[in-house]
């Protein structure tokens, strides 16, 4: 078997590549710590953990609440809505947008866009609900 010379200078192309990539990654790590060490700031172990309640809980409300995820705080938070705002509820990303569409089943089962103001007071809380959850499970 014979390896022709241009597979080879394609293999040392992208080796070459990989590694100019690799130290690009490397100086911009080198300055992103210098800069971050320079701005360093401590906070409290209790606003550390808000925080980090806050950040699950936006990527719950971002992510897993529109998906058919079987996640039981999803679930748990799923459940409260429907004890809430009633049962026939459809949670969706639409293909053309990025936000959260809130559909209610109507009596005959069609899904039917809620309106502006009962949508903000539902992401609303939809918010507390998920904070509190979260803010209970997380150890």
């Amino acid at each position: 078997m014979t390896i022709s010379p241009f597979l080879v200078k394609n293999v040392l192309r992208t080796y070459d590549q990989q590694m100019d990539t690799g130290r690009r990654i490397s100086r911009l790590k080198k300055f992103m710590s210098q800069r971050d060490a320079a701005d360093s700031v401590s906070i409290s172990q209790e606003a550390k953990r808000r925080l980090l309640v806050e950040r699950v809980a936006r990527e719950i409300v971002d992510n897993l609440v529109g998906s058919t995820s079987t996640n039981p705080v999803v679930q748990e938070i799923r459940q409260a809505l429907d004890e809430e705002f009633g049962p026939g509820l459809v949670f969706r990303y639409p293909p053309d947008g990025d936000e959260l569409e809130i559909l209610r089943k109507d009596e005959n089962g069609t899904p039917r866009a809620i309106t502006n103001g009962e949508k903000d007071r539902f992401m609303q809380r939809l918010w507390q609900i998920t904070y509190h959850k979260v803010d209970a499970t997380m150890l």
